[in-house]
């Protein structure tokens, strides 16, 4: 009898060990759009700094072709949290996506359409692209990527029929982007950083627009948008709030590594050894200084500006004109300024 009650604590106690170790540190998946596109560099950054080992979890990050496409994930439950941007998460709001905003990520929206340089004598301005193949973020059939809002309103802008031009997915990637743009498959594409520039210094692309010189934009409206953004589903919220609690908690620890490193540091920490992507990346972190929220904070002032923007490029679709960001936004654990 002994024996057997010996045998019987053994099992017990080799059966609970992997038990305790789950418990102890949980898995994290995040979807978000990349590698290393500029705008989600901090959700990249977090495991090489060991943000998630400091809140005793294993993050792991699924990348993407799009924001949409990271939402969806998170709704089909691939993922317990995506990153992409508001507008978007607004558009699969309005379709009845269960999407809540968290924590910002972003300071400034980074997009450049960019034109094949081949073209460089027929497009001077967005009207010049009337009847071209034109490449944006990966959509889904419930959400229209920040991307493809930005372009449609920049065609609208200056008089050109969104039907008037051929819309084809960009991805959101090095490798998916500059094959669209070397091959010749589009002729420009609504496309992300640090990608455009490494493309326009390998002489492949021009600069038709760019968010952050707000001057090559017409009168787009809301362009001060919040961007990047981290987002869940409301039932992790109100059952795994401890989850959301240290997934924004990763998220600002990122943002402050960043602001207190140097971009040097930065591709270190993200060991980025190929010379070309590295030197984009670098250009791209020194150009656009303040890309990223500094204090993980929302802006009430940006997310006034997101509105403008989102309900803009609506149209006459009376269910997003009525929708306001701020019936989506918890900022519980992320906080609020101005």
């Amino acid at each position: 009898m002994r024996y057997i009650l010996s045998l019987i604590w053994l099992i017990t106690m080799v059966v609970s060990i992997p038990v305790a170790r789950a418990e102890e540190t949980p898995d994290i998946t995040v979807s978000v759009p990349g590698p290393r596109n500029l705008s989600y560099l901090p959700i990249d950054l977090i495991p090489r700094i060991g943000a998630d080992t400091a809140e005793g979890v294993n993050l792991h990050i699924l990348h993407t072709g799009g924001g949409a496409v990271a939402m969806n994930n998170m709704i089909m439950r691939n993922a317990d949290f995506a990153v992409a941007g508001v507008p978007a998460a607004m558009s699969l709001r309005v379709s009845g996506g269960d999407v809540v905003v968290i924590a910002p990520v972003d300071n400034a929206p980074l997009f450049v359409l960019m034109v094949r340089s081949a073209l460089m004598d027929r497009v001077k301005r967005i009207a010049d692209l009337k009847g071209k193949v034109l490449g944006v973020n990966t959509s889904t059939k419930a959400s229209k990527t920040t991307s493809q809002q930005l372009l449609e309103l920049l065609l609208q802008s200056d008089g050109v029929s969104v039907d008037s031009v051929r819309i084809v997915p960009a991805g959101q990637s090095w490798v998916e982007q500059s094959s669209l743009m070397i091959s010749g498959s589009a002729d420009a594409v609504m496309g992300d950083e640090p990608f455009a520039s490494r493309l326009k210094a390998d002489g492949y692309v021009f600069f038709l627009a760019n968010l952050a010189q707000p001057e090559t934009l017409g009168n787009v409206a809301g362009v001060n948008f919040l961007h990047a953004a981290l987002e869940s589903r409301s039932d992790i919220i109100e059952r795994e709030p401890v989850k959301v609690e240290k997934m924004v908690r990763m998220v600002k620890k990122s943002l402050a590594w960043l602001a207190s490193h140097t971009p040097e540091e930065a591709m270190d920490a993200l060991a980025v050894t190929d010379p070309k992507e590295r030197t984009s990346l670098l250009l791209s972190l020194r150009n656009y200084p303040n890309a990223f929220s500094k204090d993980g904070k929302f802006s009430t002032a940006q997310l006034r500006d997101t509105d403008i923007f989102f309900h803009t490029g609506s149209g006459d679709d009376r269910r997003a004109l009525a929708f306001g960001v701020e019936s989506m936004i918890n900022d519980k654990w992320a906080g609020r300024r101005p």
